[in-house]
């Protein structure tokens, strides 16, 4: 075939009809990914899902942080001197909106989770004030490390007096039966130890008496004095977990007190 007939060949074929098929060829190489682009996709795909990962970790940590500090914590009892009302290896809730919203003072940093610890709080909206008879959570006087878990007793300007166990507010006899226990029969003199004879003393402003309701087996202010309202984290309202470990193995988890209302 010369180069004429070529060409006459060519003419005899309709101009739509090249126009349609010529970008064949570039579409199907166009339309195949070249190994680097398919490196790069999977590279930001895989970016994509790191960041996603990391922000909701960084976010439900901050949730947590958030909850703990301004609504809810959980505690466990390490000790007995909260006998009957709790038990050792109780774990309980802490509301921090019992008595107001709390805004966290006296703070300092640490290369931990939670990242910071705060040794007291400063109420911006109140809900009200901590009553006789509330189970509180509060930074322990003599060490602000520790956290203990104590009764109130005395409100800021009662009169506290304890004569042979009984304990006395405002020269009344406190009706404390339901819910304490006292298991040495013996009396200690005032001048030896004031864990039976005390005061009298004077609650000051801004303060509480704070007792542990096994009398005879409590550090409690007979000991050490006050706690500052400052200082106070929480009032125990629930029990939502409690390991014996001891016994037999089904005994080992305190069914019957899961979910039990701190009273």
């Amino acid at each position: 075939m010369s180069l004429e007939q070529e060409q006459a060949g060519s003419e005899d074929v309709p101009g739509p009809a090249l126009d349609a098929a010529a970008p064949a060829a570039p579409e199907t190489a166009a339309s195949m990914p070249s190994p680097l682009a398919a490196d790069q996709a999977a590279a930001r795909t895989g970016k994509s899902l790191l960041r996603e990962y990391t922000e909701a970790i960084v976010v439900a940590m901050l949730l947590a942080f958030a909850i703990r500090v301004f609504i809810v914590q959980a505690f466990k009892i390490p000790s007995g001197s909260m006998i009957p009302t709790l038990l050792i290896g109780d774990h309980i809730l802490v509301s921090k909106l019992s008595y107001g919203l709390q805004w966290p003072a006296d703070c300092k940093f640490h290369m931990s989770f939670p990242p910071v610890t705060c040794y007291a709080s400063k109420t911006v909206l109140s809900f009200g004030k901590p009553e006789r008879g509330d189970v509180i959570v509060f930074r322990y006087p003599e060490d602000e490390e520790k956290d203990f878990i104590k009764r109130i007793v005395g409100l800021p300007g009662d009169t506290i007096e304890i004569r042979n166990k009984v304990v006395y507010v405002n020269g009344a006899p406190l009706d404390d039966r339901a819910f304490t226990q006292r298991v040495d029969p013996g009396i200690i003199h005032g001048h030896i130890n004031p864990r039976d004879n005390f005061g009298p003393v004077t609650v000051p402003a801004q303060s509480y008496f704070v007792m542990g309701d096994n009398r005879d087996q409590s550090l409690d202010s007979r000991f050490w004095g006050f706690v500052s309202e400052q200082k106070i984290k929480g009032k125990a309202f629930r029990i939502y977990w409690s390991w014996s470990g001891h016994g037999t193995w089904q005994e080992w988890v305190r069914w019957e007190r899961l979910g039990k209302a701190i009273r």
